[in-house]
């Protein structure tokens, strides 16, 4: 498995390998989720004191906030596993 760090705007990357959902933060649940991840120590806030766009769960249950839309971050994913898959 290759280690490959992506972007999640203003610079801030993440392991996209354990990376295991991509929500939209607007629903009462994923605010449910991120005031518990706070509580717990485990949130990350990649924002940049921009709007919330979409959450990141990752396997060690952080949970991480980005300003990108879910789209953008799915596209960054999935032109990653495009060029890895060509590479073989």
């Amino acid at each position: 498995m290759n280690l490959f760090m992506m972007n999640i705007g203003f610079g801030n990357f993440v392991n996209s390998n354990r990376v295991i959902a991509i929500l939209d933060p607007d629903s009462a649940p994923m605010k449910r989720l991120r005031e518990e991840a706070r509580q717990a120590k485990k949130l990350v806030n990649a924002t940049y004191g921009r709007r919330t766009r979409s959450v990141l769960i990752t396997d060690s249950n952080q949970v991480i906030l980005s300003a990108l839309q879910p789209e953008t971050i799915i596209n960054r994913m999935t032109t990653y596993q495009k060029k890895e898959n060509s590479n073989k």
